[in-house]
């Protein structure tokens, strides 16, 4: 029987929301579950126009950190046992490469790895409006076992802060995964006194 700890793969792609990666890690890292971080080369653009951290920074709120060039990283083989992959946020060519099986990248190929071994691969596509093709690739990873969770603010918890809107979201996803990081404000269908 193995006491191994939780690990769960962390892909930061391009689109905007950088922010819900970097929550994503460290609530990961006050969890105590193992981090491994893949970032592809537009969502470190995106840190630089989204954030104050620096890549270094980045990489360093992650347990492990995996260049994306990495084909022969641990976390592109079945064998190396997670819970799965969260990407947070997802580009829509990110969710495309995975869709059509294109593993060029250490991103797409973790990801193309999860599916295949029946893991949990939650993408936090982070883009709006979309067209036929987007939700025709969508359904596509929905029947090969993916999980399509779009960034999407709640307000039955009545948020005050941007912070709080990001917690809850990231909580949210964690839940897919069976992790109760304690920042979601779950429904109770009463109202506030």
């Amino acid at each position: 029987m193995s006491t191994q700890k939780q690990r769960i793969i962390v892909g930061i792609s391009g689109a905007s929301g950088i922010v819900y990666g970097v929550r994503m890690l460290e609530v990961l890292r006050a969890a105590g579950v193992e981090t491994h971080l893949v970032v592809s080369k537009a969502a470190e653009m995106t840190l630089g126009y989204e954030s104050d951290l620096k890549p270094k920074e980045l990489r360093e709120l992650a347990d492990h950190f995996h260049p994306q060039g990495d084909i022969g990283a641990s976390i592109s083989s079945g064998s190396f046992k997670t819970l799965g992959m969260v990407i947070a946020p997802c580009s829509i060519r990110t969710m495309s490469e995975i869709a059509t099986g294109v593993t060029g990248s250490l991103m797409s190929r973790a990801a193309d790895v999860v599916l295949k071994e029946r893991r949990r691969l939650v993408l936090a596509v982070r883009e709006t409006p979309l067209h036929t093709g987007h939700l025709r690739t969508m359904l596509a990873l929905s029947e090969m076992g993916a999980i399509i969770a779009p960034v999407v603010p709640a307000f039955y918890n009545k948020p005050k802060t941007l912070d709080d809107v990001v917690n809850h979201t990231v909580g949210r996803l964690l839940d897919l995964f069976d992790i109760d990081a304690g920042i979601v404000k779950r429904w109770k269908n009463e109202p506030d006194a």
